[in-house]
């Protein structure tokens, strides 16, 4: 890793410590407009933040230590957008459940860049 991506990590640990995270959608909820989903980790975001949606800057909390370990970089055709999401403490069960959720469809894909 160069020093351009340590500084990377290094403000999105700083724009975390720095927030309060919500989270919205507890491990085992229904998405609240696709009654089917349902969350197999914490979902929610970073209050007082924003991404390409107007909302909060997503993450995903696991059961680990609460450290970034990765974000997810999706592309959504549906909405015709693309963002990061922010995995933070999560197993890597957890990391494959998240990778899982955002390719399961052919309208949505996402990578996963691991610190």
């Amino acid at each position: 890793m160069n020093s351009l991506d340590n500084g990377f990590w290094e403000t999105l640990d700083s724009l975390v410590n720095n927030s309060e995270i919500v989270i919205d959608r507890p491990k085992g909820t229904a998405h609240p407009k696709y009654p089917n989903f349902i969350y197999k980790v914490d979902y929610g975001y970073l209050k007082n933040t924003s991404s390409m949606d107007g909302a909060g800057i997503d993450v995903w909390v696991g059961s680990g230590e609460k450290q970034i370990d990765a974000i997810m970089c999706i592309v959504d055709l549906m909405k015709r957008d693309s963002e990061i999401k922010i995995l933070i403490g999560c197993t890597e069960e957890e990391k494959q459940l998240v990778y899982q959720t955002h390719n399961e469809s052919p309208y949505m894909k996402g990578i996963m860049i691991r610190r």
